[in-house]
């Protein structure tokens, strides 16, 4: 190891006792290959995968001494990335760096030993467009395409599919259904996640009895629009609470611990069962219990660590003992924390983890894998039950094009090795700051109020046009791999390529000219009388934000359909040779390529 990057460190290690990190986690080797090359305005780092690793952080310095730090991509949450390659978009052009690559076992360990360090200068733009080759062998028997987008997604709490009150003149309970139920229908989405089935406005506790009324209501709408609920049980209803007086958000979440242990097994298991006798244990088993949100955050949870662990324990066994088959887990944590912690205690009091639940926002999903595999539950389901491009509440960038390329990329990452990724969440009639106060506010649906699609859900309809077989695909050239992706896919009759542009830093979420590449797209062994087809997702296409600039805060219903016109996707005609195709992609921006047989 080079000294400085040794020096960079020593700190941070001595923050954490030998004792504790001999006990949690391995000693993981750094990441041996690490290379880094410059191109236009960025650097692509590459490294050889270590076992056991759940994600990698990117350190940087400037010049030959300057101290190793963190890449930060300005994503509001953990910078450690799944795996290789990563742009580094946040350099400088002409400066020389230094690039280290640390294996982190865990989110919150940090202190891993530093690869080698490699030099590379991002290179100034001198006016051309680099260019990137992509070629698709559309004659490999290819494998099963991945779609983790399909299994899940997120909503507000689902008492509001019941709610009749209006926001800028819309229904609340009818848009979020309506909202719900095209991601069943459009994007085959199967199962919802939402907080706060426990909530006080689904009054579950009536003096010394239950009253599962209200939740009926909300489950025989999702079943009836063609969506499974995934349970998350939470929050604390007020008569249980040992502190009702500890709540979040604007609704009055109350997150204390329970005041008896025993009331809240009762509970749990008291739904449990009214679950199966209403809807049929057939059903039921296809259901996903998780236990509690994010209790590894103070402002969700306000007991300790072994309090949380120990509704688990008590909350897993009111499930399992309705029937073992039903499937129960956790953390349900922020930042992919708790993971080890869970598994660890699971492992040593025999605790069930049907399945692992954690959350990540600003980069691809970690590879938790790593964990379970250690701590014996290698078998255990991965479902991230929350992800998206920001943790920040009404931040523009949730409306920007760039958050819809962030979806391909995060898909993408997470395909074959993640069995959920699902985003947060499907409709802007969300209101847990408080209800959204104008029409595009930055809010985390994929939908607007009024029920249009943001670029996000765009990238979904993207994705959902893939066909079944995933192709082979080779991508070369400047950032090619690392700022170009391609997923290319086959039909019986029909190939499709999905390419996109992006880099993670958000500080370039409104474009980068540096970072435009010209993709050369190449597809021998397709029949050259087929006709292709180009779908885009840039600045100024498919763009709601564009779109709306000028209208008001609440656009009337004659505005929202001519917006709805001019921020959609729409399909066009593209030139061929029979064997390739160049196009333009700037940074943010996605394509799809669809070639077929011509018609008539």
């Amino acid at each position: 190891m080079r000294q400085d990057a040794k020096t960079d460190w020593d700190a941070r290690i001595a923050r954490r006792s030998d004792e504790e990190r001999e006990f949690c986690f391995p000693d993981l080797d750094p990441p041996k290959q690490v290379t880094a090359v410059g191109g236009a305005g960025q650097v692509t780092i590459d490294w050889s995968p270590v076992d056991g690793a759940a994600g990698y952080l990117i350190l940087r310095g400037a010049g030959e001494h300057g101290p190793l730090q963190p890449v930060d991509h300005h994503s509001g949450d953990i910078l450690s990335i799944p795996g290789p390659p990563y742009v580094d978009t946040t350099c400088t052009p002409g400066t020389p760096y230094r690039y280290a690559v640390v294996s982190v076992p865990e989110v919150t360990v940090l202190d891993g030993r530093p690869s080698s360090t490699v030099g590379a200068v991002p290179l100034v733009a001198d006016g051309t467009v680099p260019r990137v080759d992509v070629s698709v062998d559309v004659v490999a028997e290819g494998t099963e395409l991945a779609t983790p987008w399909v299994p899940m997604v997120g909503s507000e709490r689902l008492s509001q599919l019941l709610c009749t009150d209006r926001t800028g003149g819309h229904e609340i309970g009818a848009e979020l259904e309506d909202a719900l139920r095209r991601m069943h229908d459009e994007l085959g989405v199967r199962t919802v996640r939402a907080h706060a089935i426990f909530h006080d406005d689904t009054h579950v506790i009536a003096g010394d009895s239950y009253d599962f009324t209200v939740v009926d209501a909300i489950y025989d709408k999702l079943l009836g629009i063609g969506l499974r609920p995934v349970v998350e049980l939470g929050f604390m209803p007020r008569e249980l609470a040992s502190d009702p007086s500890r709540t979040v958000f604007e609704y009055g979440a109350i997150i204390s611990p329970p005041a008896s242990y025993d009331a809240w097994y009762d509970l749990v298991h008291a739904l449990v069962q009214h679950l199966v006798d209403r809807y049929g244990l057939d059903e039921v088993l296809t259901w996903d219990f998780e236990v509690w949100n994010e209790a590894n955050l103070e402002v969700f949870w306000s007991g300790t660590k072994a309090e949380w662990l120990q509704l688990y324990d008590v909350s897993a066994a009111a499930v399992k003992a309705v029937d073992q088959r039903l499937a129960v887990g956790g953390p349900s944590s922020a930042a992919a924390g708790w993971v080890d912690d869970l598994l660890t205690h699971a492992k040593q009091f025999g605790t069930p983890v049907d399945f692992v639940s954690t959350h990540t926002y600003g980069s691809p999903p970690l590879d938790v894998r790593a964990s379970l595999e250690r701590h014996g539950y290698g078998d255990a389901r991965i479902l991230w039950t929350e992800w998206g491009v920001t943790p920040t509440h009404f931040n523009p960038i949730n409306d920007s094009v760039f958050a819809g390329v962030f979806l391909l990329r995060g898909m993408r990452s997470a395909a074959g090795r993640i069995d959920a990724l699902s985003y947060w969440v499907a409709s802007d009639h969300f209101e847990e700051l408080g209800r959204p106060p104008r029409f595009l506010h930055g809010g985390f649906g994929l939908q607007t109020v009024g029920g249009l699609p943001k670029p996000r859900y765009h990238a979904l309809t993207l994705l959902s046009r893939l066909g079944p077989v995933e192709l082979p695909v080779t991508v070369a050239g400047d950032g090619g791999g690392s700022l170009v992706e391609a997923w290319a896919s086959r039909d019986r009759d029909r190939v499709a390529v999905l390419l996109w542009n992006l880099t993670l830093d958000q500080t370039k979420a409104d474009g980068a000219p540096e970072l435009t590449r010209t993709v050369q797209l190449q597809i021998p062994g397709v029949d050259p009388s087929w006709q292709a087809t180009a779908t885009a997702l840039a600045i100024g296409v498919g763009d709601i934000a564009d779109a709306a600039a000028g209208l008001g805060d609440w656009p009337t219903d004659e505005e929202l359909a001519e917006l709805r016109e001019r921020s959609g996707l729409v399909s066009t005609p593209l030139e061929w040779n029979g064997s390739a195709v160049e196009l333009t992609l700037p940074m943010p921006s996605a394509v799809l390529v669809e070639l077929l047989p011509r018609r008539g």
